[in-house]
């Protein structure tokens, strides 16, 4: 689930994701504490983990599997079936990831340093803040677009460059972060928060991952139209 053609503001970086991060001025002691607080042996954490860690390795294979077999086309007779196919199952998928991280919010201890109605209306805005970017991004997208309609040979004819493209070049991705940070603030939860950086490092590999790749389809097109 990526998007690629869009053009990025220079102005924007500070939106661009954990990539504009300089890790050596992380106070690593806010996070030994999350560390400290937290059941790692727990079995829902780690179906949590499961959860999302699989999700982008699953779509990023399969994905590339039907761009070099055309697998799934074939099997839903079209390329449009076969990514509304796989696009639902990739909802599922997110849905369970969300339910596991849930579960194991709700099954692990709060932390009382964040029980503040000010981490409260934080995690709030963070929530409003993610839902925005999640759904602004599909809008703009579509169906085909957000589920990796460019694999089944489904592009897009030009970039996306409006809102919330303007911010950041994966919206969907770090909106998704952004409603998991909230979840874990307003439940003052300390596992929620060491989730939620799993899936920040999850995504942010996917798009390593899919980045090039997806450019490459698009170099691939502009090539056959020269030709032609």
């Amino acid at each position: 689930m990526n998007v690629v053609f869009v053009n990025v503001n220079p102005v924007s970086d500070c939106c661009g994701g954990l990539s504009n991060l300089d890790y050596s001025k992380v106070d690593m002691s806010f996070m030994e504490e999350v560390v400290r607080l937290v059941d790692v042996f727990d079995p829902r954490f780690c179906v949590a983990i499961i959860a999302i860690l699989f999700n982008p390795f699953f779509w990023n294979v399969v994905a590339r599997w039907e761009h070099r077999t055309r697998g799934l086309t074939r099997l839903f007779g079209g390329p449009y079936m076969a990514c509304y196919g796989l696009g639902f199952l990739i909802i599922l998928l997110n849905v369970y990831r969300s339910h596991s991280i849930t579960v194991a919010i709700k099954a692990q201890a709060r932390w009382e340093a964040m029980a503040s109605d000010e981490v409260f209306y934080v995690g709030a805005a963070f929530l409003a803040l993610g839902s925005l970017l999640v759904v602004s991004s599909f809008l703009a997208l579509g169906f085909t677009g957000t589920f990796l309609g460019d694999y089944f040979g489904i592009l897009m004819d030009q970039k996306v460059t409006g809102f919330p493209f303007n911010l950041t070049d994966n919206p969907m991705y770090w909106g998704s972060t952004a409603n998991y940070l909230g979840l874990a603030l307003i439940n003052a939860s300390p596992v929620g928060l060491l989730l939620t950086a799993v899936v920040a490092v999850s995504y942010q590999v996917a798009i390593v991952y899919e980045g090039p790749f997806t450019e490459h389809i698009y170099l691939e097109r502009s090539q056959r139209c020269k030709h032609k």
